[in-house]
């Protein structure tokens, strides 16, 4: 057998696509959700019996070679080189000069790396790594493990090494292992008297160093404590989470991601036996690290540290899961300022910690109220609004989105119409405050994601106005059925209303909607630019939506819609009368009650 069929042979389908996205059985079989394209219900199938997969919904199949391509973007070369060493075939080696620049990289890191370790293991000058690793708790098997290591303050022996091997200055530099010296040709060893941690992927290969500074150093220093690789053609720090090639067995087992801020904090971590733990690297979580981690589990707890810094990288992480839709708590680092001196000092306190972890909105609700006061004071309510809402609005599972409302509402006594419709506004300010583009022509997938974030009778507010604009004749039809307040949405409120006065001034309800007529009786009544945008993009999906539509059919659609909205706005207000009833109840007033008790009964008529 060639090593592509040796490959083949001693790899199997299932374990292999498992190492990245969750798989389950199903008879004979296992599926997922395809990692190819978004899907609600799952597509991908694997054959474990013909070792192939496929998927139903976007057509994309093959074997463990077309898969691993498809998901790291490989050529065929570059796969056959990562699945060897997991297949235990050994590849011939091939001459620098005819490899790709990508596998010249991964072979310079790969050089590097092992060239680092031994200098801190055998190295004279690396004597205070040595000991500064032992001071901070790191057994000779974890820096064995880990492969950790020490630069010498040479300027050119990595290079020289690494020339040795066939690898010439551009080869070296482009894997971001040497710097251009400013005047003059040449080049420069980039890591210089520092201790060297390697940055794997998820397939076990160096792609970069993160370099702190050897201790006896510090003091003369410029260029700071730590500095990284840059980025190159094999790293991207926005896609790699340190550790998670070790980490993804566990993370999968538990159904858990601990994320934490520092290499040393999953170092250590390790060490003690918490496996299911990887970093973001000193950064906020990125949208491709949070697709990433999601193909093990959809549970995150984060301990970032307990400075402004890891506060800020914390909220940015939580808003990237949020909208990912996963579940992601906030652990509180007890004793010390990060993990790593927790763990250190008492492993059992940093189980709790993880135990005890809180969901990231009661992690919002509980820093913000704190920071406010007297949650009774009317501008207290108006920032407890402002500090919470922009978070409830990143959750993208609705029904999430609604018991979170429903508590801030409850926490500050005030109703929840009130708060979606403040959450609605903030929401569609933040989508594009320049709505239109193109010599403003309506952007229509950025109008579809607006309407995806609304509530359904919002939604269907807008709806109802867009089959208006289309059958003018409905106005007159509307006056009599529909009054104002029912309409929910302030901006799709005044277009209504404007409508309103617009037909009955002009007297058009017989003719054809003069479009630019109505654009300009807005812009002479001072609307807004929001208002003028809605208008647009309500013309352009009543005509997409209703175009099969007869008069009769638009007759119906419109009924159905009132009726609904009719209901909605009833069930709120009998809501609002029932906590008035309360209140009543509470103070004994029986007029009071009897009053509102025919209202309610109205409401329910």
């Amino acid at each position: 057998m060639d090593a592509k069929d040796q490959i083949k042979s001693n790899l199997d389908v299932v374990d292999l696509i498992g190492e990245y996205i969750q798989l389950q059985p199903a008879g004979s079989n296992f599926r997922a959700p395809c990692p190819f394209h978004q899907e609600k219900s799952p597509s991908f199938m694997v054959s474990q019996e013909k070792q192939i997969w496929h998927c139903f919904g976007c057509s994309e199949g093959g074997d463990i070679f077309s898969f691993v391509m498809k998901m790291e973007g490989l050529s065929f070369i570059e796969a056959l080189r990562l699945l060897a060493p997991k297949a235990g075939v050994e590849l011939k080696k091939q001459d620098p000069k005819i490899t790709s620049q990508r596998n010249r990289a991964l072979d310079i890191l790969d050089i590097s790396s092992r060239y680092y370790h031994q200098v801190l293991l055998q190295g004279s000058n690396a004597k205070g790594a040595r000991e500064y690793l032992a001071q901070r708790g790191l057994s000779q098997d974890t820096i064995d493990e880990w492969g950790i290591g020490y630069s010498s303050e040479s300027w050119d022996d990595l290079i020289n090494i690494l020339k040795k091997k066939g690898f010439n200055d551009n080869d070296i530099f482009l894997s971001g292992m040497s710097v251009k010296k400013n005047s003059g040709y040449g080049y420069y060893n980039r890591f210089r008297g520092r201790i060297m941690f390697p940055i794997r992927d998820i397939n076990s290969n160096v792609v970069a160093f993160t370099a702190r500074v050897a201790p006896e150093r510090e003091a003369e220093e410029k260029m700071g404590k730590y500095i990284n690789s840059p980025q190159t053609i094999i790293y991207d720090k926005s896609k790699i989470i340190f550790g998670l090639e070790k980490a993804k067995i566990s993370i999968k087992k538990q159904d858990l991601s601990v994320i934490v801020e520092g290499q040393m904090d999953v170092i250590t971590a390790h060490q003690n036996g918490f496996t299911s733990t990887v970093a973001s690297s000193g950064t906020a979580l990125t949208r491709d690290q949070i697709n990433i981690i999601k193909r093990y589990s959809n549970n995150i707890s984060l301990a970032f540290d307990a400075d402004q810094a890891g506060n800020i990288a914390s909220e940015r992480g939580i808003a990237q899961a949020m909208d990912a839709e996963m579940n992601i708590k906030v652990i509180k680092v007890p004793q010390g300022k990060d993990p790593d001196d927790c763990i250190k000092n008492d492993p059992a306190s940093w189980q709790d910690a993880i135990t005890k972890a809180k969901h990231a909105m009661e992690y919002f609700f509980d820093k913000s109220l704190s920071d406010i006061g007297d949650i009774g004071d009317i501008n207290n309510k108006r920032k407890a609004v402002q500090k919470i809402l922009p978070r409830i609005s990143k959750i993208s599972n609705k029904i999430e989105q609604d018991f979170w409302i429903k508590k801030l509402g409850q926490i500050i006594d005030v109703e929840e119409n009130i708060l979606r419709e403040t959450l609605i506004k903030f929401m569609q300010k933040n989508i594009d405050k320049r709505i239109l583009s193109n010599k403003d022509r309506p952007n229509k997938a950025l109008y579809e994601k607006r309407l995806r974030n609304q509530s359904r009778v919002e939604k269907l507010s807008q709806n109802l106005v867009a089959l208006i604009l289309k059958f003018n004749f409905l106005i007159e039809f509307m006056v009599s059925r529909l009054s104002l307040d029912k309409i929910v949405g302030e901006q799709t409120r005044d277009l209504y209303s404007a409508l309103l006065i617009y037909y009955t001034s002009n007297n058009t309800t017989e003719s054809k909607f003069d479009y630019n007529g109505f654009r300009f009786f807005l812009e002479q009544n001072n609307s807004g630019k929001d208002t003028l945008n809605l208008l647009d993009q309500l013309i352009i999906f009543g005509e997409r939506d209703f175009n099969e539509y007869d008069e009769e059919s638009a007759k119906i659609e419109a009924l159905d819609s009132i009726r609904f909205l009719e209901q909605s706005y009833l069930t709120n207000k009998s809501k609002k009368i029932e906590r008035l009833i309360q209140e009543a109840e509470r103070n004994d007033n029986k007029d009071v009650i009897d009053k509102l008790m025919k209202e309610f009964q109205e409401c329910k008529k």
